[in-house]
């Protein structure tokens, strides 16, 4: 299905010597090659010129590769790491463009990991051989025990044992795809702060490299990346084409992020901050400090939804800080509520929230602080669910309305009637309680009585007209 130049080194570099005498270099520090280095290979030819010295590429490494063919090299790459017979096993895995990571721990069997499962890569198990061969290919291990490859996304995480030995790796896959971010372009365009929210391995650090690459060259704007642990530009000093223009901030330790976050501000004029995996609370407090000098944010952070970040007590001051307040008697009735309840405490850093579902689903929340306020007084918010299909076209947005409290519940009534006439469908609402609600005003068609604050009823009838008692 693949070349078998796939699995080996990129092509090595040629250096003159005399007129008629090269030199073979291979890019790693390691002098192993597979056996059938020199079989096969379909790698673009490098030219000598001999007039100046310099070696100079032929038209068929130009720009004009495909992204397919630059993926296929930059995984070469990674599963060079592995013995010979273990890329010979992978080779033949029909989801070979999808793999996610290869785990090799010490004492067990290799495996590959797919959407569609773990796959083994070897009968034996691991040896001390085995993670030495890898790591002597890899770049410098630092204190966050992460390495990577240069000039490539990939990440190389480490176990150690008590005494600091690597007994145990992951070789994660990084690829740079563009377009993924396709579906928040408008809102990149408007110049909003997005906040990205999913859980590890959905694809959030996918996305932030393709808006950074897309406010860069599409847009002309000046981008600066803090790249907590090169994952957005790759490892080593050159940054990947993956970012396009935008330029990258190293981290030389994750605790220090949040000072680097500051000196970009302070030393490199940006118009937009590209950060990844805020974590801490020092690294909130940094971003509310850069959203308040009128820069636009992009960032993301680990979590499920929009919930996850108010009950986190280190990040909530990126949705607007939370505070419980102590309600009047008359305020309380009127409400409907307990005298003590939660509130957003001040403006939100980001002014929208994005959580991934999948690399083809996004729930995006336009006006964050409209959410965290829905959530707060539990109505549900204002959601739009943006899909790309298999064709890579953008499907038409569905949008949930937000139960507001100046309305009352009579802009409920009136979504659930557009749901009867089949506006939206039942799979697509964001919990499984209005979910309910949609089946029963489509099978029922009956009365709904929404009962509002203390003794006051709205009666609303399937043609759409409203009656409120008390």
């Amino acid at each position: 299905m693949f070349s078998s130049s796939l699995f080996h080194y990129p092509p090595p570099l040629i250096t003159k010597l005399k007129s008629k005498t090269l030199l073979l270099k291979p890019h790693f520090k390691t002098q192993y090659f597979p056996l059938n280095f020199y079989q096969n290979q379909l790698f673009p030819r490098i030219l000598t010129n001999t007039s100046s010295g310099c070696s100079t590429k032929s038209p068929a490494f130009s720009s004009s590769s495909s992204l397919e063919d630059e993926f296929d090299l930059e995984l070469g790459r990674l599963l060079a790491l592995l013995p010979k017979a273990m890329r010979t096993r992978i080779s033949e895995h029909e989801e070979l463009r999808e793999l996610i990571e290869v785990v090799m721990d010490l004492g067990r069997k290799p495996l590959a990991r797919f959407p569609s499962g773990d796959f083994e890569l070897s009968d034996c198990p691991i040896t001390v051989q085995d993670i030495e061969h890898a790591t002597s290919q890899v770049g410098d291990f630092a204190i966050d025990n992460r390495a990577g490859i240069s000039r490539t996304l990939h990440r190389i995480s480490a176990i150690r044992n008590r005494k600091g030995t690597i007994i145990g790796l992951t070789c994660r896959v990084g690829r740079a795809v563009s377009g993924s971010a396709d579906l928040l372009r408008d809102l990149v365009q408007d110049g909003a702060s997005l906040l990205l929210i999913g859980p590890p391995g959905v694809g959030k650090t996918t996305i932030i490299r393709d808006i950074a690459r897309m406010l860069a060259n599409d847009y002309k704007k000046r981008v600066m990346i803090v790249d907590t642990s090169n994952e957005i530009g790759g490892d080593g000093d050159i940054p990947h084409a993956g970012i396009g223009n935008a330029r990258r901030m190293q981290v030389p330790d994750s605790d220090m992020q949040h000072k680097v976050l500051i000196e970009t501000v302070e030393n490199h004029m940006p118009q937009v901050i590209v950060i990844d995996e805020i974590g801490t609370k020092l690294e909130a407090m940094a971003a509310c400090t850069i959203a308040q000098r009128g820069i636009q944010l992009v960032a993301t952070a680990h979590g499920v939804t929009i919930e996850n970040l108010i009950m986190n007590p280190s990040l909530e001051i990126l949705i607007g800080g939370i505070q419980s307040v102590t309600l009047g008697d008359e305020e309380a009735n009127r409400r409907g509520v307990q005298k003590t309840v939660l509130e957003r405490k001040g403006p939100s850093t980001f002014s929208s929230g994005v959580e991934i579902v999948s690399k083809t689903e996004l729930r995006v929340h336009r006006c964050l602080e409209a959410t965290v306020d829905a959530v707060l007084s539990g109505r549900f918010p204002r959601i739009e669910i943006r899909k790309m299909n298999s064709q890579g076209l953008e499907e038409t947005s569905q949008t949930f309305s937000e139960i507001s409290s100046d309305k009352k519940d009579v802009v409920v009534a009136a979504d659930l009637l557009e749901i009867g006439e089949g506006k939206i469908g039942y799979n697509e609402f964001p919990s499984e309680l209005s979910s309910n609600m949609a089946e029963d005003s489509m099978e029922e068609r009956a009365l709904l009585r929404l009962f509002v604050y203390g003794n006051e009823q709205v009666i609303i009838d399937p043609r759409g007209k409203c009656d409120t008692r008390t």
